[in-house]
């Protein structure tokens, strides 16, 4: 019988176990032969792990290489998540304060104004333009001395996986400071001599446009992005072949701090209160606070992270957490790594291997048998279930059956040519399981350049068939298996 954490079932996630439930496989036979029938008719090739368990006794009822470690992807989230609530308080907020250094007279600051973030990964244009109508709602016109920007709370990581291509917006920085997800809209328009282009925060409300990140077109086939950091911009170019008449796309902002500065401060002038030209602080002042804002509570950043699957977020929750936690780590795998040792301090869970908390690095390795063992642990009753999003299983026409009897709540992940989808699942007569499948064709995967990692040949087909698989397995479960 597995047991729940010390404490109430609402409570974070954080305490040991009082023991660790190793329940026996039950032997291969007919059973799961049917299983190994769907997967033959998926064509996946590659390697293919899955457990499911009874979500309240950790009873394993059925396995598939239960101990071999294979990328969870975004799966990687469900982990952060149950992390960050053993290490945060469930209403922790993020906030970002306007300082003055001195003293606001006459509607002048007479010292610096100071923005400064404590990392809010959903910080957007709309906000930062709230803060800048409550400096002018607080007397402020102008500042005697410099307007500076502090991102210190967090380290600043330029990217969060090297090996992804320079353009996708999935992969962008992070610091203390980031605003809209740290991406910046490109758009162009065709114009008489060429294409008209223009570089903005865009939000619901606003569009400023942003001078520290640059776009060229250059009269080329290919490659379609070229991305250069030149004096202190993020330098882009982009193939003319590629345009057409016109369209838009988001691109990653690899120096958040900066972007939400100059935002703010164009923001600030259409209230008309003039700001000096943003300079970086690697300290932070001190000084009074003029106005803030802050962020929804840790549990809907949470929600909103694994519904969308935001990498940027978990980033930011996963090393706030670390933080924390008394942690000082510089990188994304330093704060990986202690996420790794709460896994085996909590659970003995001891071969997992996280190098980010997004699960975009493709370094990360879990075996669904200790991912099965984090979600008994964490129970069908306990804090992440609720926060998971329902997955919906599809009638024959691949359609949606959202009046389905079987109910699921789960993470999905994708990778290139890797999928993984756990969670849990209530069946028709109401028992609880807990799964974790795993799908990774790794020589496909590891013959991928860099370029063609967006959309690689035969990805898209590769994972809508993983994902039927991995639904048609969670379908026999429940058929199988309910109480």
């Amino acid at each position: 019988m597995a047991c729940l954490l010390a404490g109430a079932a609402d409570r974070a996630f954080g305490l040991p176990l009082s023991h660790s439930p190793r329940p026996e496989l039950r032997p291969a036979g007919p059973v799961a032969s049917g299983a190994d029938a769907l997967i033959e008719a998926a064509r996946l090739g590659g390697k293919i792990g899955f457990v499911v368990a009874d979500a309240r006794t950790g009873a394993v009822l059925e396995a598939r290489n239960p101990i071999l470690r294979l990328p969870p992807a975004s799966t990687a989230k469900a982990v952060t998540t149950l992390y960050a609530l053993a290490k945060l308080p469930p209403d922790y907020r993020f906030q970002t304060r306007v300082l003055a250094t001195g003293p606001v007279r006459g509607g002048r600051v007479e010292g610096d104004l100071v923005l400064a973030g404590t990392g809010d990964p959903v910080l957007d244009t709309d906000t930062l333009a709230g803060l800048a109508a409550g400096l002018k709602a607080a007397g402020v016109r102008e500042v005697a001395g410099k307007f500076r920007y502090f991102a210190g709370a967090l380290p600043h990581l330029k990217v969060i996986d090297p090996e992804q291509p320079d353009h996708v917006s999935y992969n962008p920085a992070v610091s203390g400071l980031n605003l809209n997800f740290n991406r910046v809209l490109f758009e162009w328009h065709r114009a008489s001599a060429g294409w008209d282009v223009t570089m903005d925060a865009r939000s619901n409300s606003y569009r400023p446009r942003v001078g520290m990140s640059r776009m060229r077109v250059v009269n080329r086939q290919s490659p379609i992005y070229t991305y250069d950091d030149r004096a202190g911009t993020d330098d882009w170019t982009v193939a003319s072949a590629v345009l057409g008449n016109g369209g838009s796309r988001w691109l990653p902002v690899r120096k958040p701090a900066l972007y939400a500065a100059e935002v703010f401060q164009t923001l600030a002038r259409s209230h008309g209160i003039v700001l000096p030209a943003p300079v970086a602080t690697p300290a932070l002042p001190q000084g009074t606070v003029v106005v803030a804002h802050d962020s929804p509570a840790l549990r809907e950043l949470l929600a909103d992270m694994l519904k969308y699957s935001t990498n940027m977020t978990a980033e930011v929750i996963g090393m706030t957490a670390t933080y924390a936690a008394g942690g000082h780590p510089v990188s994304l795998s330093g704060s990986a790594a202690a996420m790794n040792d709460w896994l085996d301090e909590t659970l003995g869970i001891r071969r997992a291997r996280f190098v980010d908390h997004s699960g975009l690095g493709s370094g990360s390795r879990i075996a669904p048998a200790d991912m099965v063992k984090l979600l008994v642990a964490a129970g069908p009753d306990g804090p992440l279930r609720p926060l998971m999003k329902p997955v919906w299983l599809r009638d024959a026409k691949g359609r949606p059956v959202k009046d389905h009897p079987v109910r699921i709540r789960a993470k999905t992940g994708t990778l290139n040519f890797a999928s993984a989808l756990t969670g849990y699942v209530t069946t028709a007569d109401g028992r609880e399981l807990a799964f974790a499948t795993f799908m990774a064709d790794e020589e496909r995967r590891a013959k991928l350049d860099r370029a063609s990692r967006e959309r690689p040949e035969g990805g898209r087909s590769w994972a809508t068939r993983a994902r039927t698989l991995q639904l048609q397995l969670i379908e026999r479960w429940a058929t199988l298996y309910g109480a």
